[in-house]
């Protein structure tokens, strides 16, 4: 650069702006990176939904059914006798069912009608419920047709029309339909 005279420099500073530093980077929002749940191999890896024999005692779950039990009620409003039947059946059919005492009543496989006990995991195809003998029943829902009572109030499932998992049952509309056949 030519050598300025001080007079030239101080007109020139005097008018203009002057960066002394230019900051190039420029700052950018850093997006949360969304947390990844594991994949259904690394749970069945570590065990997550294996119920130990140790845990397997029916007592253990009774405090779990009287969970469930309030939770029906407040769910339905009281179950009182004057309630319609056809209300506290739409309610039933879209409750979560961890903890209720369930009845299998007819069954294509004769080994499972009678099995009773409290429902410890729900799947898409099957429930696991332990029994008052603290044994872990698998049974399946498709050709089964289960009880549950709440308050005096006895409501029949369908198991082949019960295949979903309980967070996609609750956003399920249910049809009414005619009878339906094992």
């Amino acid at each position: 650069m030519p050598r300025l005279k001080d007079e030239e420099i101080q007109d020139k500073l005097t008018r203009k702006a002057v960066v002394l530093e230019h900051c190039s980077k420029s700052r950018k929002k850093e997006k949360r990176k969304k947390t990844k749940g594991f994949s259904a191999k690394q749970r069945r890896k570590m065990h997550l939904f294996e119920i130990k024999p140790e845990q397997q005692k029916y007592e253990l779950f009774l405090p779990l059914h009287e969970l469930w039990k309030q939770y029906i009620r407040d769910l339905c409003n009281g179950l009182r006798p004057d309630a319609q039947p056809q209300m506290v059946q739409t309610k039933l059919l879209k409750a979560d069912l961890h903890g209720a005492i369930v009845t299998v009543t007819k069954s294509k496989c004769p080994s499972y009608v009678g099995i009773t006990g409290i429902i410890l995991q729900e799947m898409k195809h099957i429930f696991k419920i332990i029994t008052k003998e603290d044994k872990l029943k698998v049974i399946p829902k498709l050709n089964n047709v289960f009880s549950l009572e709440v308050d005096g109030f006895i409501s029949h499932i369908y198991g082949s029309k019960f295949q979903l998992r309980a967070s996609e049952r609750s956003a399920k509309k249910f049809k009414a339909k005619g009878t339906i056949d094992l």
